[in-house]
């Protein structure tokens, strides 16, 4: 085995061919076996392995893309990282791609369209292996890139009939019905829509609110409270003193997410306020917490995780050329109903 001080070129970096040169292997064997391939003996395999420990090689993923004409990067693009929501997305894509010798990267675009253009221009001109993007709302230059590429691309959380669009979430206008619908169930009336962000997901929400109370004649377009601000606890406490304050007669208020609702349940307590007695306060997300609260939230659990890995299985199908049943994976939700309303 070659001393460290004689190991490297005059780059400092350690290549394949001083793995193969260590192992007393052809670089092209000691390639085969560092990727797993059949037909090369477990004794080389050992050796080469032991070799590229030794020296610390890491496989240049750019060389390895040139050399194969197949990148293993995949541009996850999420709003935001302080939303739990996509946490949970992002860890199950990395659990299903990487066994798969894939490299999920995640880009944030802040809910800002031209933000996600520019990771889009970025991203595509690497030629990925595949793309994982969040929802259908974004530049028409960007729908063109996407399409211009040829890179199989997988839209997550939200739902599309569009063909040769692949897609995997549920219907949040049919969620944000079925908890209005719950709300009527429990005989309120006065029923406040209060969201935040205002991204595409929380306005189809307020779509599936509006359309469940004209159903029924009692839409009042002055029970929306409609804050561009991001989503907190903090706000959710402001917006709920905020509605009570302006509606006075308000009996139950939807949240368009749990940390929302968080807050006015916390508001609440502060207040004297009785919840569900006085008002019904519901959320969206079943997000850490929320069966914690007093009393606890109900809200709309959304499969997150299972987003994360029927999206990533959806695209590694679709990398491999493989023909796929459906373009569009419905996993539906869950209306989790608690002691708050």
């Amino acid at each position: 085995m070659p001393r460290p001080e004689t190991r490297r070129r005059s780059s400092g970096r350690v290549t394949l061919s001083h793995v193969a040169e260590a192992a007393g292997v052809s670089p092209i064997t000691a390639s085969r076996a560092l990727r797993g391939e059949r037909g090369v003996a477990d004794e080389l395999v050992q050796r080469v392995k032991a070799a590229a420990t030794q020296l610390g090689y890491v496989p240049d993923p750019a060389a390895r893309a040139l050399a194969s004409q197949r990148s293993v990067q995949v541009p996850v693009l999420v709003p935001l990282l302080s939303n739990a929501l996509f946490v949970d997305v992002l860890d199950a894509v990395h659990r299903i791609l990487f066994p798969h010798g894939y490299q999920a990267l995640i880009g944030v675009t802040h809910y800002d369209p031209d933000e996600e253009e520019q990771l889009l221009r970025t991203y595509l001109a690497h030629r990925p292996a595949g793309l994982l993007v969040t929802g259908f709302d974004r530049t028409e230059s960007a729908r063109q890139m996407i399409a211009a590429s040829g890179v199989p691309c997988v839209h997550l959380m939200e739902m599309t009939s569009a063909p040769g669009v692949y897609c995997v979430g549920f219907s949040q206008q049919d969620a944000g019905h079925r908890i209005t619908a719950h709300l009527l169930e429990r005989s309120r009336r006065r029923v406040a829509f209060v969201a935040a962000q205002l991204d595409p997901r929380t306005m189809q929400r307020a779509e599936g609110y509006r359309r469940c109370l004209k159903e029924v004649g009692l839409y009042d377009p002055q029970l929306e409270l409609l804050s561009p601000q991001p989503s907190s606890i903090r706000l959710g406490a402001e917006l709920f003193e905020q509605m009570l304050r302006t509606q006075p007669d308000v009996d139950a208020i939807f949240f368009c997410n749990d940390d929302l609702a968080q807050g006015g349940l916390l508001a609440a307590q502060r207040l004297g306020i009785a919840v569900p007695g006085r008002v019904a306060v519901a959320g969206f997300n079943d997000l850490a917490g929320s069966d914690q609260m007093l009393p606890t939230l109900t809200t709309v659990r959304t499969p997150r995780s299972s987003i994360g890995e029927a999206s990533a299985r959806m695209l590694l199908a679709l990398m491999r050329g493989e023909a796929l049943e459906h373009n569009s994976v419905n996993l539906g939700f869950e209306l989790t109903v608690r002691e708050s309303t």
